[in-house]
């Protein structure tokens, strides 16, 4: 199989690591979120409630505007996580540009 432009070789000890870390990112991303979403926006409204910031109550505020808010975060982490994640196995765009540059010069 031919090589494509680009691409990096990768063994399988590094893909298994990389896979490893990308799920575990994952996993403790999503539980982030549940805890907003469910945890304070369903199971804690109540008691959140009893919080009332200019005029609204706080387990109204989290259903409506905190779990959106956190997911957008949670996007941004993961977008900078998995970079970093990149470059440390020598797959990301960083990573693949200095060495065409080395391997150009």
């Amino acid at each position: 199989m031919p090589k494509q432009k680009g691409v990096v070789a990768v063994d399988e000890a590094q893909k298994v690591e990389y896979w490893r870390a990308n799920v575990k990112t994952v996993v403790v991303l999503l539980s982030v979120w549940a805890l907003v979403s469910f945890g304070f926006s369903i199971l804690l409204v109540e008691p959140l409630n009893n919080i009332v910031i200019n005029g609204f109550p706080m387990g109204f505020w989290w259903a409506q505007q905190g779990a959106e808010i956190t997911f957008v975060i949670l996007i941004a982490v993961y977008v900078l996580r998995m970079q970093k994640l990149d470059d440390s196995y020598g797959v990301g765009r960083e990573s693949k540009q200095s060495k065409q540059e080395g391997a150009g010069a």
